[in-house]
């Protein structure tokens, strides 16, 4: 079965960081075009960041310069360093990809900051 398991998520307090984790069965994963995803309550899923399968990086402005995207195709991961986080970082985060997307999402893991 096709699957994806994130990990990683926390309570961290205002400028703290948390690194995420992402783990997909996938076979063509280090094909995949790859993604993390965040749905804060009441709101709709945002793509938040995006790396291709040569390593090309990509962000919403809200998050550039304090969020990294990689991957470690050996391992079938891709993570999200997050650094100095604010409140507005607070949501649900999971990851897929964004032209092929898996079936199925993963559960996602919570980030939750506080001030």
């Amino acid at each position: 079965q096709v699957q994806l398991v994130e990990s990683g998520g926390g309570l961290v307090q205002v400028g703290g960081s948390l690194r995420l984790s992402c783990t997909a069965s996938r076979s063509t994963f280090s094909s995949d075009f790859m993604g993390w995803y965040r749905q804060a309550p009441g709101k709709q899923r945002e793509l938040v960041a995006t790396i291709s399968s040569d390593g090309s990086t990509n962000y919403v402005d809200s998050v550039k310069g304090r969020f990294t995207i990689s991957r470690d195709n050996a391992k079938n991961t891709v993570y999200l360093q997050m650094n100095s986080l604010k409140p507005e970082d607070t949501a649900v985060y999971y990851c897929n990809a964004p032209f092929q997307q898996y079936p199925s999402w993963g559960q996602g893991t919570q980030v939750t900051v506080s001030s």
